[in-house]
């Protein structure tokens, strides 16, 4: 008996070696160690309290180019056609009050390209989309606190974590196993239905190519689908990265998208349910399989005892 159990423990210490030995050296290697800010952006400058009611009215500079459905303003041009007019479809911002931290929305408002880290993509010659300074349209630090200030006013705090992957990610990523709930996969252009004839179907799908080509040409790459994006890289690498993308990718032309952390937490989520749907129920096993392994350990064991006495 202690024979064996000598032989387990040099096989239990083996394996722990190796895993802790290797496996974080092998992941340092492959992905440098960043820092994260936690989504509080202490970097940005704080935001006065505004007025909800002149934000209101001062929001009308953004509706040209923004809906806000649940106001009442409706997007201007559908998405393939706003894609090829700003390389990427506008997001609404009825929920935006909710999705983004205020201090980033506030700056972002006043300078985009530096806000989202995404300057060295922008000159003269070629500007953002939309534009480069508040100034530009005549915007000043009040009417900005006042446009977040009403954002916040009108944005519901329940949403789902679906619900915040599609305003927050879903206009540049598709993930196309997101098909459990009323479509076929989540894309650029909103969930894919279940068309009941093929004519449709293809129709959608000449859209969402015609979509996915401007997309690509704004971005320099097609950004990746996501549906198994939780498996392949760590919690640290996507929270940094998500946070501020070019703490781990140098140069990228994914922005920073200025989430809160309870966004994060529920985008996080979506895409554990999407990548990883099991797990719930794994976790929820494993209890009962350490359970059995032990009490099979324990039968084990005595049935070799039983074994071994008889034949001495």
């Amino acid at each position: 008996m202690m024979k064996e159990l000598k032989i387990l423990a040099v096989v239990i210490g083996f394996t722990l070696a190796i895993y802790i030995g290797v496996e974080p050296y092998a992941h340092s290697q492959m992905h440098k160690s960043v820092k994260s800010g936690e989504f509080l952006y202490k970097d940005l400058p704080k935001v006065d309290i505004g007025d909800a009611a002149k934000g209101k009215e001062a929001i009308s500079s953004c509706t040209a180019c923004h809906s806000i459905i649940s106001e009442g303003y409706k997007p201007s041009m559908d998405a393939v056609s706003a894609s090829s007019a700003y390389g990427v479809n506008p997001p609404d911002l009825s929920t935006a009050g909710a999705i983004y931290d205020a201090k980033y929305l506030a700056a972002f408002i006043k300078n985009p390209p530096k806000t989202a880290n995404v300057s060295h993509k922008f000159s003269d010659s070629k500007p953002h989309k939309m534009y480069n300074k508040a100034s530009d349209m005549g915007i000043s630090d009040e009417n900005i606190a006042d446009i977040v200030a009403y954002l916040q006013s009108i944005a519901k705090d329940d949403l789902t974590p679906k619900q915040v992957y599609e305003d927050a990610c879903g206009r540049c990523h598709e993930v196309r196993y997101d098909n459990k709930v009323m479509g076929e996969k989540w894309t650029q252009i909103g969930q894919k239905p279940k068309f009941k004839h093929k004519k449709d179907s293809l129709a959608f799908d000449i859209n969402l190519i015609d979509y996915q080509d401007n997309l690509k040409k704004y971005m320099g790459n097609l950004p990746p689908d996501l549906s198994m994006i939780i498996r392949a890289r760590s919690g640290d690498f996507l929270e940094t990265f998500i946070e501020n993308p070019q703490s781990q990718l140098k140069g990228t032309s994914m922005p920073a998208v200025g989430l809160n952390k309870d966004s994060y937490v529920k985008v996080m989520q979506y895409l554990q349910d999407v990548g990883d749907p099991s797990k719930p129920t794994r976790d929820s096993m494993g209890l009962w399989f350490l359970l059995y392994f032990t009490i099979f350990a324990i039968l084990a064991t005595l049935w070799k005892k039983s074994v071994w006495k008889k034949l001495h």
